[in-house]
């Protein structure tokens, strides 16, 4: 009404008059000013919504099914099943899932696809399915028993998902493997940490139509390669879709795709992965659409290798020339590096989840879920406003909420973290760590890359080393590291969530532990700066002003820009015993398990900023494989992302 009002007062639409008048038309003429309600209403719009709430169970049973699947209303959902099975409407447990149960599903396909309904919505649909078809699996066993058959239903198509060998990231495996099965595929997730022999062998067993692959970490996607190539051998024409943080368009174009004569595509989201999955099912559209996609892969492999030789870099050591020639003066005032309170480890156990609460970043949250506002309402809580998504946004944020606070009730999660301060200097680009203050004994070394790609600006070619005060300049400086997880509890939690068929809570409750890891990752920083370390004891930023990074000192992850190189979190975890102490283990691709955790390390110093390492060359993986002392071949494995060149 509000609206209406202004656009007449302001004049600031041709139909405001009109529109006020079509609106006003709509109201029951008795209802009082401050109490507008609808014509046919009675005890106002609250009760009238309590009605029309409640109408829908007076319906038959098959359509009251139906109805709480497009909902995604989970209350009734097994009374009615069970109805619908005695009844007599239904001769089968069968026909039950192929009539009201996929009719519900049709809907809620077509509505997803269309745009009009969220992923919190399909995902909570996809609940009700899972309750009520569990609830009918041992009737339709026990009547496969008694009178043989297949005893399942039809589908679209058989579609095995996996997450890569040695990654544990699985909450957009799991969010496609819901969205797939409201589209009636059969979904055959055999989890994370999959190695290609289990791949290949579980498409064998369920004789799979398309086959998914998920990783998160940059190791993930030399595994993919294998797989690729794994399944060439098989002499397999299965698809091979490919998704995850990691994954890219380019990636797959010049390294899966010509592994592969299968058909390759990536898919960047849910939301797309069912047309693409619904096409390379359709055998008179797959043909076409693989070919259309080789031929725009090709176009890309042609313009990424164009790209690989227009490219010029400097050599290893021209890029350590011009970061000479801008050395800092660790000596001078400003750069002083400043001794920490101790040195050493400390633990952090079992923090309470309310210290972090004011510390979440909430923007991944909605991106995770696919709510995204449109300018001016982009990211949180703006995202609350915006006229299409706003009001799911508003409806998920407050489940959110309420799951937070029955996980700090209950104590379902546990935020376990570690820091870790050690006298250390940098010689070349490395960085030595040493055992105590005298610095006569180095215990563990840090091996740094160097940009070399060249720039059209003039400025130094960066290493993390350079942070760190050189060994030669007799200046003592210190490095800091932490590991922070909000994922002790968390698997437990999950499965009893799956468990109960119970999708929503779990992809819930990964989304928020997550979020907890990176809250507390940044609340430690911040205890680091103002009292641990204590080089920004003076420190004053809200949490607005802490996501953007507005504080002094960086915490770069090993396996991120501004050091590719995953293998460095081993040095991290020796140094400081971090599965001892915490019970966060890394796997064979050196992903952290629990997955909700976070790692880096700390930088201290005011010339210390985040970069992008880019590609590099031949000579600095030659002599970065001697530093580390590992073999050539296996450097140019773990740094395969930023190579300049084939290897």
């Amino acid at each position: 009404l509000l609206e209406y009002v202004e656009d007449v007062l302001l004049n600031r639409c041709t139909n405001a008059t009109e529109r006020m008048l079509e609106f006003a038309a709509t109201l029951d003429p008795k209802s009082k000013p401050t109490a507008l309600r609808k014509k046919g209403a009675e005890g106002g719009a609250g009760a009238a919504k309590k009605d029309d709430a409640k109408a829908w169970r007076g319906k038959p049973v098959g359509k009251r099914l139906e109805h709480a699947l497009v909902k995604g209303i989970d209350e009734f959902c097994i009374a009615d099943t069970e109805e619908c099975r005695t009844n007599g409407d239904y001769k089968s447990p069968l026909e039950i899932i192929e009539g009201p149960l996929m009719d519900g599903m049709n809907v809620v396909g077509d509505l997803f696809g269309a745009g009009k309904m969220f992923l919190p919505q399909v995902i909570k649909s996809a609940r009700v399915m899972k309750k009520s078809v569990g609830h009918l699996i041992p009737f339709m066993e026990e009547e496969k028993r008694l009178n043989g058959g297949s005893g399942e239903a039809s589908n679209a198509g058989v579609f095995l998902i996996a997450t890569v060998k040695g990654d544990v990231h699985d909450i957009g495996k799991n969010i496609v493997a819901v969205v797939l099965g409201c589209n009636n595929f059969k979904v055959i997730d055999i989890g994370v940490m999959c190695p290609k022999d289990k791949i290949i062998n579980a498409l064998k067993e369920h004789n799979a139509d398309i086959c998914g692959l998920s990783g998160l970490i940059t190791p993930s996607l030399d595994e993919m390669v294998d797989m690729a190539k794994a399944m060439e051998a098989e002499g397999m024409k299965i698809p091979l879709l490919i998704g995850g943080a990691t994954t890219s368009k380019m990636h797959t174009a010049v390294k899966l795709a010509p592994n592969y004569s299968g058909g390759v595509v990536h898919v960047l989201d849910a939301s797309r992965a069912v047309p693409v999955a619904q096409t390379l099912m359709d055998q008179n559209k797959r043909g076409e659409y693989l070919d259309d996609i080789n031929e725009t892969y090709a176009e890309m492999r042609e313009e990424f290798y164009a790209g690989l030789e227009d490219r010029k870099y400097l050599t290893l050591g021209q890029a350590r020339e011009t970061a000479a020639k801008c050395a800092v003066d660790f000596k001078s005032p400003e750069h002083t590096p400043v001794t920490p309170q101790f040195t050493g480890v400390k633990a952090l156990v079992d923090v309470p989840i309310a210290d972090v609460i004011d510390y979440i970043d909430w923007n991944p949250f909605f991106q995770v879920w696919q709510l995204r506002g449109r300018y001016p309402n982009r990211g949180y809580p703006k995202i609350f406003n915006d006229e299409t998504v706003g009001a799911e946004a508003k409806k998920l944020y407050e489940e959110a909420q309420r799951m937070l606070k029955s996980i700090m009730d209950n104590k379902r999660l546990k935020l376990n973290g570690i820091i870790g301060f050690y006298p250390a200097n940098s010689v070349g680009d490395d960085i030595e760590v040493y055992a105590d203050e005298s610095r006569t004994t180095k215990t563990h070394t840090f091996h740094t890359l160097r940009q070399q790609a060249e720039k059209d600006v003039d400025e130094p070619y960066m290493a993390l080393s350079d942070f760190i005060a050189p060994k030669d300049s007799g200046v003592k400086d210190y490095l800091g590291m932490f590991v922070a997880t909000s994922g002790i509890g968390l698997h437990e939690l999950t499965a009893e969530f799956k468990a109960a068929n119970d999708d929503y809570s779990y992809i819930m409750v990964e989304a928020l532990a997550d979020r907890l890891a990176e809250a507390f990752a940044e609340l430690m920083h911040e205890k680091v700066r103002k009292e641990h370390w204590g080089y920004a004891k003076d420190e004053k930023f809200n949490c607005e002003d802490l996501l953007k990074v507005k504080y002094q000192g960086i915490r770069p992850a090993p396996g991120y820009p501004s050091q590719p190189d995953h293998t460095e979190k081993a040095t991290m975890w020796d140094l400081m015993k971090v599965q001892e102490e915490i019970g966060v283990e890394l796997t064979e691709s050196f992903a952290m398990l629990p997955s909700a955790s976070v790692s880096g390390l700390y930088f201290a110093g005011k010339c210390s900023q985040y970069f992008n390492v880019g590609k590099i060359t031949s000579d600095q993986v030659k002599e970065y494989a001697d530093r580390k002392g590992q073999d050539f071949k296996t450097a140019e494995k773990w740094l395969s992302p930023v190579l300049s060149y084939e290897p």
